[in-house]
């Protein structure tokens, strides 16, 4: 966006360059883009990590709760003591030059309201999945950051990961003929007094946190939407973790094409994270392929036969992420997983729900 000084003296009088502001900083002299990183667990520091390792990005601020810890990891990554906020001062955000884009890297149902707080404070927003815990969230999220004129980016980092993206390259090129079926399950032995555990926190239980990555890696590998759903979920282990959360669900999906696909996930048991495609010329598999290290590929289609294991360590899934989002703000260009992308899913995720019984 080129914009002379007799166009945004024209906006200006228009009451419209307020709106072009956070796009015109995050692409004035290419600059790196500064995230101030909203809640300061596990994810986030994988993410700020990942930031490090970028040339585009840094971290700028700190949101968190806890003004000890803030005040650690603020000296690791040069951060200065007035860009630390808590959950009450957020808002003062807005008058941070320093800061052009926020993570929300906050339990579930909080991502509906610091994307809004965010967009209102003219930042652009990069939100943790789920988008939200329901569809209305969602919504509410996208319709914000376009009255505020900020982009929103879901952190779908499968979305740029080099083993899945081969999987979905070699699909559409076509090696295993008319894809016919998709296995995929994802999930872990959850550890007693997780937040993940608790509804109001999460908004479901293993679906939202670890299904969604079957859910999602299907419709990028069909590159379809799924037509039709049924689901079930139980709850094997009544040892106090699951008194608000179901422990197991599986569901099939039968997409327009007619690739019928299955997938699993639980909070119960080790489930390591894959998805098998079936094909009339062959099959292909990877195996880790939702976590941060260790993605491995492997096909057998017409003779050729394939086997490659991914070197790359944590956290370079988050560099790619960060990579990919500060490039689109300083081009001006729309992020490939975009909060459409998030809505999407919660309403196949309340689908699901609704098909195994359980109220959302």
């Amino acid at each position: 966006m080129n914009l002379s000084r007799r166009d945004f003296s024209r906006l200006t009088a228009l009451g419209l360059a307020a709106q072009l502001v956070p796009l015109l900083r995050a692409q004035s002299s290419g600059k790196k883009i500064g995230y101030a990183v909203i809640g300061l667990g596990r994810i986030a520091d994988h993410f700020m990590r990942g930031v490090l390792n970028t040339s585009n990005s840094q971290i700028t601020a700190l949101v968190s709760g806890h003004r000890d810890k803030a005040e650690r990891i603020a000296a690791q990554y040069n951060v200065p003591s007035t860009s630390i906020y808590n959950y009450e001062n957020f808002d003062e955000i807005a008058h941070n030059p320093a800061v052009d884009a926020v993570y929300v890297a906050l339990p579930n149902s909080m991502h509906a309201e610091y994307t809004m707080r965010a967009a209102r404070a003219g930042k652009h927003v990069l939100c943790e999945k789920p988008m939200a815990t329901n569809v209305a969230e969602c919504q509410a999220m996208i319709d914000a950051c376009k009255k505020a004129n900020v982009k929103l980016m879901i952190a779908y980092r499968c979305h740029y990961e080099p083993t899945n993206l081969r999987a979905v390259k070699l699909l559409r090129d076509g090696v295993l003929g008319q894809v016919q079926s998709i296995e995929s399950a994802f999930g872990f032995n959850i550890s007693p007094g997780e937040w993940r555990i608790n509804k109001k926190l999460a908004g479901g239980g293993p679906l939202y946190d670890v299904g969604i990555y079957s859910l999602n890696a299907c419709r990028y590998l069909t590159g379809e939407e799924p037509q039709s759903i049924a689901a079930f979920a139980s709850t094997i282990d009544h040892d106090g973790r699951f008194n608000e959360v179901e422990e197991n669900v599986s569901w099939t999906m039968k997409f327009p094409s007619g690739i019928v696909a299955s997938c699993t996930t639980t909070y119960g048991g080790d489930m390591a994270g894959y998805f098998r495609v079936h094909g009339a010329k062959g099959w292909l598999q990877v195996d880790q392929a939702f976590v941060y290290e260790g993605l491995h590929l492997r096909a057998e289609y017409a003779g050729t036969k394939l086997d490659e294991p991914n070197p790359a360590r944590d956290p370079s899934h988050f560099q790619a992420e960060a990579d990919h989002f500060s490039n689109c703000l300083q081009r001006g260009e729309e992020p490939k997983s975009p909060g459409e992308e998030g809505l999407r899913d919660l309403r196949y995720i309340t689908e699901i729900y609704r098909s195994a019984g359980i109220s959302v």
